[in-house]
């Protein structure tokens, strides 16, 4: 057996030994390689791991013998699905690994942003003591309102730890959730996304990318956002029209940003779309890493190897995910 796992910049070593224990030859292969590549290397393989790599339909065409894709992550948005299908190909994530995980990096960036650390901190590093003047000062969580755009585990899990927390009012904007699973989780349920945004200080993006809320928050909805209000994204940057967005920041229209992902990643300090806010006090910029945790990357590992193990022995891979995509295959798959 064969396995192909890409990007391997992500270094997972439970993964890379638990495949080579089992006697399967692994091969890794770095993040930005191109599709000609990747091509000739799954042209024998039986299992493609990937986690942002696109696997394309002229990918996956040209591995005969592949028996299953593995996204060790959760978003699937780079995987040809249909592709798959056809051939009988399953396509499995594992979604479950750090959805605490994720929520405690979006409520840290809030928190941070909130009470200014990035520009006080910034301050002491260049000036030693800074005192107590109005541009330093903060914002409460409590008794703020928390707008949550995606209320699934994730957003959730965010409402409970700003909500139980900190006593912020919550609002959702989740055509997928009903209203009594969002009053249980202590989220008020909005139909009008920007009539919910007017509302908001803050602002928390936990949805999955498709075709029905990319670019979900553009131009319109930012306009609608008061000047202090700070918005967090965690979950994928095509979300958000980044070019409104980093248009909104540098004007002073909102009061910042924490984001975790880019429509274009790597980020880059130039060249990039979103290269205007390096630098600013009032973003904080983090390398999709909210993930990255001791405690995470075991879960991920773990159930990585687990799904990788039933494809290898001929069983249906288990498909915890309740995306529609995933949950449309017919061939080689069990949900739960």
């Amino acid at each position: 057996m064969k396995a192909v796992r890409t990007d391997r910049e992500l270094e997972c070593p439970g993964i890379d030994a638990g495949l080579r224990a089992r006697g399967v030859e692994l091969v890794t292969l770095p993040d930005g390689i191109s599709e000609a590549e990747l091509k000739a290397a799954v042209a024998d393989a039986d299992l493609l791991l990937m986690c942002y790599t696109p696997v394309t339909a002229e990918v996956i065409d040209a591995a005969p013998r592949l028996k299953g894709i593995i996204k060790y992550g959760v978003g699937i948005d780079a995987i040809d699905i249909p592709a798959a299908m056809r051939r009988g190909i399953p396509v499995v994530n594992v979604p479950e690994y750090a959805e605490e995980t994720v929520a405690e990096g979006a409520f840290a960036m809030m928190v941070a942003l909130a009470k200014r650390l990035p520009a006080i901190t910034a301050a002491v590093s260049r000036d030693g003591w800074i005192w107590p003047e109005p541009r330093w000062l903060g914002r409460d969580i409590s008794g703020a309102t928390l707008g949550i755009v995606g209320c699934g585990k994730i957003g959730r899990s965010m409402a409970r730890m700003a909500g139980q927390g900190f006593h912020a009012r919550l609002l959702g904007f989740d055509p997928g959730v009903d209203a009594e699973t969002m009053r249980a989780a202590g989220i008020e349920k909005a139909d009008d996304l920007q009539a919910m945004l007017r509302a908001c200080d803050f602002v928390s993006i936990h949805c999955v990318l498709n075709d029905s809320t990319r670019g979900l928050i553009g131009k319109a909805e930012l306009a609608c956002l008061k000047p202090s209000a700070i918005i967090v994204n965690v979950s994928r940057g095509a979300l958000i029209d980044e070019a409104a967005l980093v248009e909104a920041i540098v004007s002073e229209r909102i009061g910042g940003a924490g984001l975790d992902v880019y429509s274009v990643e790597p980020l880059a300090k130039s060249g990039h779309p979103m290269g205007a806010l390096f630098g600013r006090d009032d973003v904080i910029l983090f390398p999709h890493l909210t993930f990255f945790t001791h405690q995470a990357m075991r879960r991920l590992e773990d159930d990585t190897l687990a799904r990788c193990f039933e494809i290898l022995d001929g069983r249906p891979v288990i498909v915890r995910s309740s995306d529609p995509r995933l949950r449309a295959q017919t061939s080689g798959v069990s949900f739960v």
